[in-house]
C-alpha cells in the first residue's frame, strides 16, 4: 500500500509540476506578447513625446521656412523652402500631431506654415504637389473643414494636372537634368491627390489621369520580381521607353528601398480608389518583394537599396521603413487571405516597435527636434546621409495614427 501511495503521490506531483509549468510558459508567452504588442499606452507616449520633439522642431526654423534636415555633426538644422519637395510634411505631421494628442500648438503651428506654403498651389513645375499640398492642406482641411484649405488645394490639383501629357499617358516628374521626359516611381504617391481633386470636384478628369499613369508604370517601372526601377524616361512624342536608370538608388537594376516603398503605398491607393483587383495584386507583389527580401533586417528598417550589403556598416533607411509601416496596415484591410493580412499586420508592428525604440527613435531635445534617426536621402548624391528626414516623421506618426484608429478604437 505504501508503494501505491507513493506512486500516487510522485504521478500527482509530475502533473502539477508540468501544469505549473505549462502555466508559467504560459505567462511566459502572454509576458512576451504584452512587452511586444502596440498598446493605447504606447501610442499615447510615443505622440507625447512626438509633440515635445516639434514644440523644439518649430524653433530651430526661420518664420518663412520649413524643416527638412539636421546635421549632428554641424549641430546645424538645414531648412527648405516652400518650393521644395518635402515642405508639406512638416504641417502634415503638425495636424496629425494635433489630432492624436488634442494640443492646440500643434494646429496654431501647422497654421502658421501653411501660410507660407499656400502660394504652391500655383506651382506648375513640378510633380510633388501631393506631397506639398495634400500632406498638409489636405489634413487641415480633413480636420477644420476650412473651405479655403479646400479652394486651395483645388487649384493645386490643376496645377499638377497640367503636367500630364496624351502622347505619353503619365505626369511628368522632373524638367531638370539631360531626361526626355522622366517619370520616376514616386510620382506614384501625388495620385492621391488628384483622387481627392475628381470626387470633391466631380471631374473625372483627374481619376483618368491616375490610372493612365498607373497603368503605364505598372507596365514599365516593375521588374518580374516586382521592384522597382526608380526613373523610367519617355520618348515626349510617342510614349516609348527611351531607358530605364536609377537616380537615388545603388544602381540601375538595384532595388532603391524608398522606391519599393512608394510603389507599395501608391498602389495600395490606386485599389482603395478604384477598387480594381489589378491594384490589389500589384500592391500584394511589391509587399512580397520587400517583406520576403532576404536582405530585409530581423527589424524591418531596410537597407537603403536591397541590394547593398548586408552589414552592419551599411545604412539603414527610418524613412522607408515608416512608409512600409503605414502601407502595410492599410493593405492589410484589403487582402481577402487572412493569412497575408496577418502578415502585413505583424509586420508593420514590428516595424513601428522597431522606429520607436531607442535605436530609431531620438533622445527628448536632441535630434534637432525631429522623431526618427537613421534615414538616408540620397546616397549617391552624398545628400542626406544618415539624418532625420521631415517625411520618415510624418509616415511614422500617420502609421501611430492608423494603428490607433484601426487596431485599438
Amino acid at each position: 500500500m505504501k508503494l501505491h501511495y507513493k506512486i500516487t503521490f510522485s504521478l500527482l506531483a509530475v502533473g502539477f509540476l508540468a501544469s505549473a509549468c505549462s502555466q508559467s510558459k504560459q505567462k511566459e508567452k502572454e509576458k512576451v506578447s504584452n512587452e511586444t504588442a502596440i498598446t493605447q499606452e504606447f501610442i499615447e507616449e510615443n505622440v507625447a513625446f512626438s509633440v515635445k520633439q516639434y514644440q523644439h522642431l518649430s524653433t530651430q526654423v526661420p518664420e518663412d521656412k520649413l524643416p527638412r534636415t539636421y546635421l549632428k555633426d554641424e549641430d546645424k538644422s538645414v531648412p527648405s523652402g516652400t518650393s521644395w519637395w518635402t515642405s508639406g510634411f512638416y504641417p502634415g505631421t503638425l495636424l496629425y500631431l494635433y489630432e492624436l494628442s488634442g494640443d492646440s500648438s500643434m494646429l496654431e503651428l501647422a497654421e502658421q506654415k501653411l501660410d507660407i506654403l499656400e502660394k504652391e498651389k500655383d506651382n506648375t513645375g513640378t510633380h510633388d504637389l501631393g506631397f506639398m499640398l495634400f500632406c498638409s492642406f489636405g489634413n487641415a482641411y480633413r480636420i477644420t473643414g476650412n473651405e479655403h484649405y479646400k479652394a486651395v488645394m483645388l487649384q493645386g490639383a490643376e496645377s499638377l494636372a497640367t503636367r500630364f501629357h496624351p502622347e505619353t499617358g503619365l505626369i511628368k516628374s522632373w524638367d531638370h537634368g539631360k531626361w526626355n521626359y522622366p517619370v520616376i516611381i514616386d510620382n506614384m504617391m501625388n495620385l492621391e491627390f488628384l483622387f481627392w481633386a475628381s470626387e470633391v470636384s466631380g471631374d473625372d478628369k483627374y481619376r483618368n489621369i491616375n490610372i493612365s499613369h498607373a497603368d503605364s508604370t505598372m507596365k514599365n517601372h516593375f521588374r518580374d520580381d516586382y521592384s522597382s526601377f526608380h526613373v523610367v524616361d519617355y520618348d515626349p512624342t510617342t510614349g516609348k521607353v527611351v531607358e530605364k536608370k536609377t537616380h537615388q538608388g545603388k544602381a540601375d537594376n538595384s532595388a532603391w528601398a524608398r522606391g519599393q516603398s512608394w510603389g507599395l503605398y501608391g498602389y495600395i491607393v490606386m485599389y482603395r480608389d478604384t477598387k480594381d483587383p489589378a491594384y490589389l495584386d500589384q500592391a500584394e507583389n511589391i509587399a512580397a518583394f520587400i517583406l520576403d527580401h532576404p536582405n530585409m533586417p530581423e527589424d524591418m528598417v531596410p537597407y537603403w537599396d536591397y541590394d547593398a550589403p548586408a552589414t552592419d556598416s551599411t545604412y539603414r533607411d527610418a524613412s522607408a521603413a515608416a512608409l512600409n509601416a503605414s502601407a502595410l496596415l492599410e493593405l492589410s484591410r484589403y487582402t481577402e487571405d487572412k493569412a497575408k493580412s496577418e502578415k502585413y499586420i505583424d509586420a508593420a508592428e514590428k516595424t513601428i516597435l522597431s522606429l520607436s525604440s531607442d535605436k530609431y527613435r531620438a533622445k527628448l531635445g536632441q535630434n534637432g527636434g525631429f522623431i526618427l534617426l537613421h534615414s538616408v536621402g540620397s546616397l549617391p548624391h552624398n545628400s542626406e546621409v544618415d539624418v532625420p528626414l521631415t517625411y520618415a516623421d510624418y509616415y511614422y506618426i500617420e502609421a501611430l495614427k492608423r494603428y490607433q484608429d484601426w487596431f485599438l478604437n
